[in-house]
């Protein structure tokens, strides 16, 4: 079996993908991953191909739009944040998905197609011309577990969908959900499932080996074990959306800046009987001293440090979400932007921890201990990795995908 991958946007993207790739390549068949340069060192220490011939979001262009279409809005639009599909910045990422981003991540992947001849696609959330070329090619595609997918009506998506349709030659679709007629990928079990849109799901158990090349420092050893053990970290998203905007250029409305949620992170987790771990993305929490039993770095392997958490400090990006449940750990959520804020409430609403809507450092210290302390969460977080844990294993894609295909 040919199997074309793409992932797109920021190493998470590529991070959520890899347990597929890597497992269908372990059953002998063909992968190959499309993807952009920012993304592809994911794949580095596998045996999939790799083509960096997918074009990169322009963050910068996406934020010049937001901030026009908010300095022109009426103000009756749902609020910045509120992890509505309707705040401004998804709604221009998504016109610029189906726009001619798509047509150009459609027509690299139409030239690659002639050579991999693949039998079927595993795509990326946001990457609508792989969904189109799985239509012109008449083989089944189906989306990676992804904060987009999840958050995104394909009913509303569908005349833009059509519009592209129409402008690539290919026919009109009545049914939404022809945006994935052959189902999704999930790493968590229905009961837990942080989609807000019905869709057929092929769900495996999540596994905490990611980047085989990556270990926990020696210095983690050494921590003190006397006190909660709580990780932080802000993802890889964010800090990438910042990096790749004009110097000095402000986010859009809505979003913070990564040094500001770091600072308030730090400053919190500086109030709290613990020892804590943070992860930084290489960003310099702003204006803030760690106290000494908070420990600052660039990145870890956060599947394994999870394994060991009493707590996760996390922006609630849909993979740190879903580690989480696999090792049971507790979470407090800061989101930010996209789906963040709709994983926040989902976490909160299935009782896994909480979502921190108070970002003062002693407010963000005392919502920590109250989750540390609460054993009806603990037990809620238990009974959610014992239902991911009893899903098939990841291996059992090949098997899926074969029957899809034949």
């Amino acid at each position: 079996m040919r199997v074309l991958c793409t992932a797109t946007g920021s190493p998470s993207h590529g991070r959520a993908l890899l347990p597929l790739a890597r497992a269908l390549a372990g059953a002998g068949h063909d992968v190959t991953v499309a993807t952009t340069t920012d993304v592809a060192p994911v794949f580095a220490a596998d045996a999939v191909r790799v083509e960096t011939c997918l074009p990169r979001i322009d963050f910068g262009a996406a934020a010049q739009d937001t901030a026009e279409a908010q300095a022109q809005s009426d103000g009756s639009d749902a609020a910045p944040g509120d992890g509505s599909a309707d705040d401004a910045h998804l709604r221009i990422l998504l016109e610029r998905l189906t726009g001619d981003m798509a047509v150009e991540s459609h027509q690299a992947l139409a030239e690659l197609a002639r050579t991999v001849r693949p039998d079927v696609i595993i795509r990326d959330g946001m990457d609508v011309g792989a969904c189109l070329l799985a239509e012109r090619l008449g083989i089944p595609q189906l989306p990676i577990p992804a904060g987009t997918v999840n958050i995104l009506d394909p009913a509303v998506l569908l005349p833009d969908l059509n519009r592209l349709r129409e402008r690539l030659g290919l026919p009109t679709q009545e049914s939404p959900a022809s945006l994935y007629p052959y189902g999704r990928f999930d790493y968590l079990p229905a009961e837990y499932s942080f989609a807000r849109f019905p869709a057929n799901v092929l769900a495996y158990r999540q596994t905490t080996v990611v980047d085989r090349t990556a270990g926990l420092p020696e210095w983690v050893a050494e921590l003190p074990t006397d006190r909660p053990l709580v990780f932080a970290a802000v993802g890889t998203a964010l800090p990438m959306f910042r990096e790749l905007l004009p110097k000095d250029a402000p986010l859009p409305v809505g979003m913070t800046d990564p040094a500001q949620l770091l600072a308030t992170i730090v400053a919190g987790l500086s109030r709290l009987d613990c020892t804590a771990v943070v992860a930084t993305a290489g960003i310099e929490p702003a204006g803030v001293e760690p106290a000494p039993h908070v420990h600052l770095t660039d990145r870890l392997a956060q599947p394994l440090l999870l394994e060991c958490a009493d707590l996760f400090v996390t922006h609630g990006g849909y993979n740190s979400v879903r580690e989480a449940v696999r090792t049971g750990t507790p979470m407090a959520v800061l989101p930010n932007f996209g789906d963040q804020p709709l994983n926040a409430q989902r976490v909160q609403e299935l009782g896994l921890g909480r979502h921190l809507t108070d970002t003062a450092p002693e407010a963000v210290a005392a919502a920590c201990q109250e989750i540390l302390d609460d054993r009806d969460i603990a037990a809620r977080i238990r009974r959610a990795q014992l239902a991911s844990l009893a899903l098939p294993d990841i291996g059992q894609v090949a098997a899926d995908l074969e029957k899809l295909v034949s």
